[in-house]
């Protein structure tokens, strides 16, 4: 896949890149490997003075990048502004929170006494160089969620970026820069997926982060393995939207059309299979479709766009191709179903009923503006629709029963239950998955902590 910027509204090449050679990717993992020696010795106040500098010029560049990020991937400009916030937000986050995050721990009096020691620490110390192999749907955010932690404990980063986002990748190097961290310590690498293994081989990376596919993840995962290094993983998902009978029916299915589109449907943790008890079913259905039904598809510069263009050509083939297949399987389209007539990688918002076990997209992840709708007898029903899927990233529940929440809660495999509401990211919860959804978990304390030694101090009586 070649470096380049491509608008997927039009699918206008707009710049190409050359990826980096060889002498230029050893460069930047000797400067990477230099830095990290006196960088780790900086205190948190310096580096929390660094990355609230980093969120000042984000929030100054805020137009200008909200712009590149709807060129390149097509994200709805009101929605490419909120991400850039949402990163500043999380940057002073972990400038405020990292020092009491990785405080020393100490053991109780009695264990230490135990052990034999006058005194025990437990310390978290940086791991050095980690690699972070991020993709489009996020470009910034999906990036500030690791560096931001990963420096703020005393790390370097190197970003492998997605091939469809030059622009923001060079961008994210030049504001930590601009905010005054020394070269090394975030650099950008202009390179295919291709050159991943052989830097993650190498010795000077110590751990490394993907958020991706499937595919993607086995790579790293395996080649990580065989290295004997940390890894963070966070893949697909096909997040359940459950709605029992005691939920505000109107809310939930206008949550759900928010839930199911935001970034035109190509998120992770966007909601996509609907699951409602039979009682409620008719009611949801109908509101939800006129919901997506009424939806503005547009040019995603324009401030009243709600759904833009898919990231790329080949990202809307697959989603032509899940909705074909369920349709040719029997699914019933209530709404949409097709690409609209006109230039750039559209589909219209869709919503597909009947859908059966049969089917490509009840294991497959949609990623775009498609919705599968479920019909459970009860509260059992639910919990096994919701968990006969691959995935286990996020989960919505709707009810006003709090046995039946204390239910999905304790049997929902997901690395998220949201209650009465959409899933979305805050640094200060932790992020991530179970089963194919991957491992690991970004944001909080959690995250901070990942990429760190936990390294026991014990001191003789």
């Amino acid at each position: 896949m070649p470096i380049a910027t491509v608008n997927p509204a039009n699918g206008e090449t707009l710049k190409t890149y050359e990826a980096m050679g060889e002498e230029e990717i050893e460069r930047r993992l000797q400067l990477a490997e230099a830095t990290f020696r006196t960088y780790r010795t900086t205190t948190f106040d310096e580096r929390a003075r660094l990355m609230r500098k980093a969120a000042d010029l984000l929030e100054e560049d805020q137009q200008d990048i909200a712009r590149v990020l709807t060129t390149e991937m097509g994200k709805p400009i009101q929605q490419a502004r909120a991400e850039a916030a949402k990163c500043a937000k999380a940057m002073r986050w972990y400038a405020d929170h990292a020092e009491e995050l990785l405080a020393d721990e100490e053991p109780s009096d009695t264990d230490v006494k135990d052990s034999g020691a006058s005194r025990v620490r437990v310390r978290y110390r940086p791991l050095g160089p980690v690699l972070a192999v991020m993709p489009w749907n996020f470009p910034l955010w999906q990036v500030v969620r690791f560096a931001a932690p990963a420096l703020m404990a005393g790390n370097v980063g190197l970003l492998k970026h997605a091939s469809n986002v030059p622009q923001t990748a060079l961008y994210l190097e030049d504001l930590f820069h601009r905010a005054g961290f020394t070269e090394g310590c975030f650099q950008t690498l202009l390179i295919g997926s291709a050159a991943v293994d052989d830097i993650l081989r190498d010795e000077r990376v110590k751990a490394a982060t993907l958020t991706g596919s499937e595919p993607a993840g086995r790579a790293v995962a395996s080649t990580a393995a065989e290295m004997i290094k940390k890894t963070v993983l966070e893949l697909g998902g096909s997040d359940p939207f459950v709605v029992m009978p005691s939920a505000d029916i109107d809310r939930a299915a206008r949550v759900a059309v928010t839930a199911r589109v935001q970034n035109t449907g190509q998120s992770c943790i966007a909601a996509k299979r609907f699951i409602v008890h039979t009682d409620v079913y008719d009611a949801f259905a109908e509101r939800f479709a006129e919901g997506m039904k009424a939806l503005k598809v547009g040019d995603p510069m324009a401030e009243e766009t709600e759904v833009g263009p898919l990231s790329s050509e080949q990202g809307l083939r697959d989603v032509e191709e899940l909705v074909d297949d369920a349709v040719r399987g029997g699914a019933e389209v209530l709404c949409g179903g097709e690409r609209p007539d006109g230039p750039g990688w559209y589909y219209a918002p869709t919503v597909l009923a009947g859908i059966t076990r049969e089917m490509r997209i009840h294991r497959e992840e949609a990623f775009g503006p498609v919705a599968t709708l479920y019909r459970a007898a009860d509260l059992d029903e639910a919990v096994l629709i919701a968990n006969d899927s691959p995935f286990g990233l996020s989960s919505n529940v709707w009810t006003r029963d709090e046995a039946e929440v204390d239910r999905f809660v304790r049997d929902l495999e997901a690395g998220g239950v949201y209650v009465n509401g959409m899933t979305a990211s805050h640094p200060a919860f932790p992020f991530g998955g179970v089963k194919r959804s991957g491992y690991g978990r970004e944001l909080s304390g959690h995250g901070i902590r990942e990429f760190c030694n936990i390294t026991t101090v014990w001191h003789g009586a």
